[in-house]
């Protein structure tokens, strides 16, 4: 065994455990920790494999984009992080989730044992940052630009759920015609007529004084 191959074996087994840990925590961001863990680990067996474009495109879109995205949606909306016993699964999804897990990982592990021991070559050519250019904005750029395209507006969504409606505030709905501000104020947009003019105070009137006969009060 080679020191190469011991690195890979390291980076592997963090990437499992990473990968085992994020599906099982039951903190949210913890769960999104725990995947960056994973997907770093994963990039350092990408450059193990001498496939140096694949680990950077890994580290700079996965683990600087994706789980970015993932923690500012969750500051955004505002979502509950913490552990909540309402949003747990049923023992039965879970039992599903884990026979689904396990298929893929026998399904995996057997495609990789039918592996070993092959003598195909990989042409040298192949895995060049040329050639991946190449084929990203040739034949995949659609499928590329679609996917900034559904992460732009997925942070978007985020951003209008955060806002939500304020009660002061109508919506659309409400200011079009016929809509709930018509109906709440039929005299919108008329003129308000002015208030009427308060009564003045009423001035006291100075006390009489008899007066005499021979004119002295």
């Amino acid at each position: 065994m080679t020191a190469l191959d011991v690195v890979f074996a390291l980076f592997a087994s963090t990437a499992a455990a990473g990968a085992l840990l994020a599906v099982t925590s039951r903190h949210v961001v913890h769960a999104a920790l725990w995947l960056v863990l994973a997907l770093g680990s994963l990039a350092g067996v990408y450059l193990v494999l001498a496939a140096e474009v694949v680990a950077l495109v890994q580290v700079l879109v996965y683990v600087g984009a994706v789980v970015v995205l993932v923690l500012f949606a969750l500051m955004l909306t505002r979502a509950p992080i913490g552990v909540r016993a309402d949003l747990d699964a049923a023992p039965g999804r879970r039992r599903v989730a884990a026979v689904a897990g396990l298929a893929t990982s026998a399904l995996i592990g057997g495609t990789l044992l039918a592996a070993i021991g092959s003598t195909a070559e990989v042409p040298a050519g192949d895995g060049t940052a040329s050639a991946l250019g190449s084929a990203t904005f040739t034949g995949w750029v659609l499928p590329f630009e679609l996917l900034s395209v559904l992460l732009l507006a997925a942070l978007v969504a985020a951003i209008a759920i955060s806002r939500g409606r304020d009660a002061d505030t109508p919506g659309l709905d409400d200011l079009a015609p016929g809509g709930t501000a018509d109906r709440a104020d039929p005299g919108a947009g008329s003129a308000a007529p002015a208030p009427a003019a308060a009564p003045a105070p009423a001035t006291p009137a100075a006390p009489s004084r008899a007066v005499g006969p021979d004119g002295t009060s």
